[in-house]
C-alpha cells in the first residue's frame, strides 16, 4: 500500500490501483512514491509501478512552430509517434515546469567558452548524477559490464528518434565508432577513450537497440567517460552517412549536389575534424548554402537544436522528438528558446550579467569578479553561487620549444624547480583569491587520491626567492648588462610571452606570477588573447609558457588518458610538449622523444586503467604517476580556489551544484532540461 499527496491530500494507493494520469511529484516533496532504481529519475514502467498510475503524455502547444522552424523536418508527427516506447521520466528538483521562454547565455566565441552552454541541453549514453558519484542512465536504458570488464552491452530505448523523426538505432553507435572515429580521413590517429592500452575496441550491433563494446584489455572506466566527456558515442548514420564512400558510394556527388568539395569535406563541414560538439554548421561555413540544402540542420539526440549559426551567436528550438518527459507526463524540455551571444570582452559579460541580461553563466567568471557580481545581485536579479573548482591554474614552460637556447633552458629540472618556487603562492592567494583558496602543486589528480603520497600537493610549492635565485646562477643565467635581467646561459635575452585567455585562467593570477619572476631576474610580457589564438598558438609549439586550469578526478582518469599522455590534454585544455606528443603519435618516427619518466607515465596510465581499482598493482602505478607528474615540474601549480556561477531568479529547478566543473560537464549532472522560466 503507498499514500500519494495530490493537492496536498493524502491518498491510499491500492494494489492494482492506477490513476488516469500521475502525480506532479518533485525531488522536494516526492509524495510518497518510493525511489527508483537511480536518484531523481526511472523509467517509464518503473514509474508508473511505484506511483500507481498510469502516464497521459502531453506536448508543448509551440511545437509544431518550432518544428516549422528546424531547416529539413518534415510536418509534426502525433506526440506518441515522437517519444520512444518507453521514455525517460525526469523528476524536477522544485516544480513541475510550464512551457515556453528564451534562455539567454553568453560564450566568449564560436567554441571558445561555450562548455557552460553546451552542457545544458548535452546528452550522452549516461551522466552523473548531482551526487557526482552515482553513473545513471539517460540515452541508454541500461547497461552491463562482463566478470572482467573487457565488455560493455549497452541497451537503448525502443523507438528512440534523431531530431528530424529519423530512428536513432545502435548503427549509429557503431557508424561514429567505426566510420568516423576510426577513419584516419577524418582522425590521423584514434583518440585515447576509443583505445584500451593502445588498441582499439570493437563494436557490435546484434539488433537494433543493442550495443556490445569489446575491449582488447579491462577498461572499467569507460563508463564514466561517457558520463563526463563532451563527445557523443553516437552519430546520425542516415544524415552523415550519404556523404561516406563506406556507407554511400555516391557520397562524393551528394556532397557535391550540396556544393561540397567531396563526402569527406561534407561531414567535416557538419561534424568537424574534431570531436567537439560545437563545430560550426555549414550556417556559418557557407551560409550562401543554407537556402538550398535540404537538410541544413544537422540532426541531435539533445534537448535543443541550433537553427541559426552566425558570426555573433547561435540560436536554438527545442527538440521535438526528445525522449525525456516529466512525472506528469510532458515532454521534455520545458523552455522553448535558447538563445546564445559572443562577447569575448570579460568587462563587458560581467556588465551584461550585472544588467539581467542572462540567464546562466559558469565558464569564464573568476573570482576576481566576485565582488560586483555579489553587489549586483538585487539590481541583476540574480543569484551568485561561490563553488569549489577541480582545477588549478598551472603554468607550463615549453620543453619542446622550437628555439633550442629556450628549449635546453626550459627542459631543465632545474629551472622549472626555481620558477615554482619563485611564486608566492599564499600573496597570490590573498591578493588574488581574496584568501579563499589553497596553494597546490599540480599532482595530475584533482582530488588527490589515496594511493598518493599526500606530500606531492606541497611539493616545490615554498616560497624561496634566494632559492630561486642560487639555482638560476648556477644554471649560468646571468645579468651580464646589469639591467636586472638575466640572460640564458648563451647570453640571449630572454623574454617570456605569456600570452592567455581569461576563459583558461585569471589575468591577475597571470599579472603576479609574472611579478614573482620579474623579482628573480626572469623578464616578461603579458597579453590577453582570444581562446582561439591560444589554442592556435598552443597546437603550432609557438607558446613560451602555456597557462589554463587543469586536473581530472580519479573516476575521469580511469576513462581517459589525456592528462598523462604527451601533449598531456586536449586541443582545448593546457598542453605541453606538442614535438614529444609527435613523436608519440608517429610511432618514434618524426619529433622528439620524450625522457624516460614521461614514457613510464603513458606505461602507468594504461595499467591503472586496467587494474582492478585498489589492488597493488592498481595503487603502485598511479602513486609512481603522480610522483613522476608532480616532481618533473612539467606543470606548475598555483592556487585551487572556488568560483562563481550565476542564474537569474526566475530560471526555475536550478539547483546547487557540488563544483564549479568542466570535468564532470558542468550543468550535465544538474538536469537542465527541467530547468523552466517563470516570466
Amino acid at each position: 500500500m503507498k499514500r500519494i499527496l495530490l493537492s496536498g491530500v493524502a491518498t491510499i494507493v491500492l494494489p492494482g490501483m492506477a490513476f488516469a494520469n500521475c502525480p506532479a511529484i518533485t525531488v522536494a516533496d516526492m509524495g510518497g512514491v518510493a525511489p527508483g532504481a537511480y536518484p531523481q529519475q526511472y523509467d517509464l514502467a518503473e514509474f508508473e509501478a511505484a506511483a500507481g498510475c498510469s502516464m497521459e503524455f502531453s506536448g508543448n502547444p509551440d511545437a509544431a512552430a518550432l518544428n516549422a522552424r528546424i531547416q529539413g523536418n518534415g510536418d509534426l508527427p502525433s506526440l506518441a509517434e515522437r517519444l520512444p516506447a518507453e521514455p525517460l521520466v525526469m523528476i524536477p528538483y522544485d516544480a513541475v515546469g510550464s512551457y515556453g521562454g528564451q534562455l539567454d547565455v553568453l560564450s566568449n566565441a564560436t567554441e571558445a567558452g561555450t562548455s557552460d552552454f553546451l552542457s545544458v541541453r548535452h546528452v550522452s549514453l549516461v551522466r552523473y548524477s548531482d551526487d557526482l558519484q552515482t553513473i545513471v542512465p539517460n540515452v541508454a536504458k541500461s547497461w552491463e559490464w562482463n566478470d572482467d570488464f573487457t565488455q560493455l552491452k549497452i541497451e537503448l530505448r525502443e523507438g528512440h528518434k534523431w531530431s528530424d523523426g529519423a530512428p536513432f538505432t545502435s548503427e549509429d553507435i557503431v557508424f561514429y565508432h567505426d566510420n568516423l572515429m576510426l577513419d584516419t580521413n577524418i582522425f590521423e590517429t584514434p583518440k585515447d577513450y576509443i583505445t584500451v592500452a593502445g588498441e582499439a575496441m570493437t563494436i557490435e550491433a546484434p539488433d537494433a537497440t543493442t550495443v556490445i563494446f569489446n575491449l582488447p584489455a579491462p577498461k572499467p572506466g569507460l563508463i564514466a567517460h561517457f558520463a563526463t566527456h563532451y563527445s557523443q558515442p553516437f552519430q546520425p548514420k542516415h544524415f552523415l552517412g550519404q556523404f561516406h564512400p563506406d556507407v554511400d558510394p555516391n557520397a562524393d556527388a551528394n556532397a557535391q549536389a550540396l556544393g561540397f568539395e567531396n563526402g569527406y569535406a561534407a561531414i567535416k563541414a557538419y561534424y568537424g575534424n574534431s570531436d567537439w560538439t560545437d563545430t560550426p554548421t555549414p550556417m556559418l561555413a557557407n551560409p550562401d548554402l543554407v537556402p538550398g540544402l535540404p537538410k541544413a540542420t544537422y540532426p541531435t539526440l539533445e534537448s535543443h537544436i541550433v537553427i541559426a549559426d552566425t558570426t555573433e551567436g547561435r540560436h536554438f528550438v527545442a527538440n521535438p522528438y526528445f525522449f525525456q518527459v516529466d512525472p506528469t507526463g510532458q515532454q521534455l524540455p520545458y523552455i522553448n528558446e535558447l538563445d546564445e551571444v559572443y562577447i569575448n570582452d570579460n568587462e563587458v559579460r560581467i556588465l551584461k550579467i550585472v544588467n539581467g541580461e542572462v540567464d546562466y553563466k559558469a565558464q569564464s567568471l573568476q573570482l576576481a569578479s566576485a565582488p560586483i557580481l555579489l553587489e549586483s545581485q538585487e539590481k541583476g536579479d540574480y543569484t551568485v553561487h561561490l563553488k569549489p573548482e577541480i582545477t588549478i591554474g598551472a603554468f607550463g614552460f615549453n620543453v619542446t620549444h622550437e628555439d633550442p637556447a629556450k628549449r635546453e633552458v626550459f627542459s631543465n629540472i632545474e629551472f622549472r624547480r626555481a620558477m615554482s618556487i619563485a611564486i608566492n603562492r599564499e600573496e597570490l592567494n590573498e591578493i588574488g583569491f581574496f584568501g579563499q583558496g589553497t596553494p597546490r602543486a599540480y599532482t595530475g589528480f584533482s582530488p588527490l587520491p589515496a594511493f598518493a603520497d599526500p606530500a606531492m600537493e606541497t611539493y616545490a610549492t615554498e616560497f624561496d626567492p634566494a632559492g630561486a635565485n642560487a639555482i638560476l646562477d648556477g644554471l649560468g643565467m646571468a645579468d651580464t648588462d646589469g639591467d636586472g635581467i638575466r640572460e640564458l646561459p648563451n647570453g640571449q635575452k630572454l623574454v617570456l610571452n605569456m600570452n592567455f585567455s581569461t576563459q583558461g585562467i585569471a589575468g591577475q593570477t597571470v599579472e603576479l606570477v609574472a611579478q614573482y619572476w620579474r623579482d628573480v631576474g626572469i623578464d616578461s610580457v603579458v597579453k590577453e588573447v582570444t581562446p582561439d589564438e591560444y589554442r592556435s598558438a598552443q597546437s603550432s609549439n609557438k607558446l613560451d609558457i602555456s597557462m589554463w586550469r587543469k586536473g581530472q578526478p580519479l573516476a575521469i582518469v580511469l576513462g581517459n588518458n589525456e592528462l598523462w599522455v604527451p601533449p598531456y590534454e586536449n586541443y582545448f585544455g593546457n598542453r605541453n610538449a606538442m614535438l614529444w606528443a609527435e613523436w608519440v603519435d608517429s610511432g618514434g618516427s618524426a619529433g622528439v622523444e620524450p625522457p624516460a619518466w614521461a614514457k613510464q607515465m603513458m606505461e602507468d596510465i594504461n595499467v591503472l586503467q586496467s587494474a582492478a581499482a585498489g589492488s597493488d598493482t592498481f595503487n603502485e602505478a598511479g602513486a609512481r604517476m603522480v610522483e613522476n607528474m608532480t616532481k618533473e615540474l612539467l606543470f606548475i601549480g598555483t592556487v585551487i580556489a572556488p568560483a562563481p556561477m550565476i542564474h537569474r531568479n526566475n530560471l526555475i529547478n536550478f539547483t546547487e551544484t557540488k563544483t564549479h566543473s568542466y570535468e564532470y560537464y558542468r550543468t550535465y549532472p544538474y538536469r537542465a532540461t527541467q530547468w523552466w522560466l517563470d516570466e
